[in-house]
C-alpha cells in the first residue's frame, strides 16, 4: 500500500496517538526533557490536584516523585477527531479521547492504599509549523475504588469527606486531599453538566474558536 492509498488522516492520527503514548511513558518514567516535546509552549494541564502550565506540572510532578509520590498511568483505546481550517486549507486541530487509568499509592488514615481511577484523557491538540502538540489536557473521571495494599488491614473512610467530591473520583480525591493537595471539585464524570460543558468546548475547538479562559475552568 502506498502513502497515497492510506486511509484519510491516518498519518495525522498516528502522530497524535504517539504524542499521547509518549506523555504517559515520559511522565511516569520521569523523563522530563522529552516530556516537554509532547506539548506546545502554551500547553496547559488540568487534573484533580493540579491546574497550570505544562512546565509547572512537570516541575511539581518531579518534586513529588523525589519525595515518594507514586502515581502511574495506563492507556486503552483512543478516538481522534481532526478538523480542517478552511482559511489555511490545512488540518490543524484535533480532539483526542483516550481511555486510561490512574493508579496512586499512598497512606490513607494510616493505612497504605492503592486507588485506581478509570477515565479518559480529553486532549485539545493543534498542528503548528508542521508539528502536532497538546494545547490543553482535560480529563473525564468515570469511576474509582480504593483498597488497602495489605488486605488484612481495615480501612474506614469518612463519608462526609467522600461526598464532597464527584462519584467518578471520590476515592482518588479522598487520598489526594489527605496528602494536602487542593482537589478540584467539578471535574467531569461519565455524564452530567460538567461533562456536557467539556464536550461543547471540544466542539468549539474543532470549529476553530479561540481558546479563552473558559476552556480552563
Amino acid at each position: 500500500m502506498s502513502i497515497a492509498t492510506l486511509p484519510k488522516n491516518l498519518l495525522q492520527r498516528l502522530a497524535i496517538r504517539e504524542i499521547i503514548e509518549n506523555w504517559v511513558l515520559y511522565r511516569d518514567a520521569g523523563d522530563w526533557e522529552r516530556f516537554r516535546t509532547v506539548w506546545h509552549e502554551d500547553g496547559y494541564m488540568m487534573a484533580t490536584w493540579f491546574q497550570g502550565t505544562h512546565e509547572e506540572f512537570a516541575a511539581i510532578s518531579k518534586a513529588g516523585m523525589e519525595k515518594g509520590v507514586n502515581i502511574l498511568h495506563f492507556l486503552g483505546g483512543c478516538t481522534i477527531d481532526i478538523a480542517r481550517n478552511r482559511a489555511i486549507a490545512q488540518t490543524n486541530r484535533a480532539i483526542a479521547q483516550t481511555k486510561m487509568s490512574i493508579a496512586q499509592r499512598a497512606p490513607v488514615d494510616g493505612v497504605l492504599c492503592d486507588v485506581l481511577c478509570v477515565g479518559r484523557f480529553y486532549d485539545f491538540l493543534e498542528k503548528r509549523k508542521g508539528r502536532w502538540g497538546i494545547v490543553l489536557r482535560r480529563l473525564f473521571y468515570e469511576k474509582d475504588r480504593i483498597d488497602p495494599v495489605d488486605p488484612s488491614q481495615t480501612l474506614k473512610l469518612n463519608p462526609e469527606i467522600l461526598k464532597r467530591y464527584p462519584v467518578g473520583y471520590q476515592h482518588l480525591a479522598y487520598l489526594q486531599a489527605g496528602l494536602g493537595f487542593p482537589v478540584k471539585t467539578n471535574m467531569p464524570g461519565l455524564r452530567g453538566a460538567d461533562a456536557d460543558r467539556l464536550y461543547a468546548l471540544g466542539r468549539a475547538w474543532l470549529d476553530q474558536k479561540p481558546m479563552d479562559e473558559s476552556f480552563r475552568k
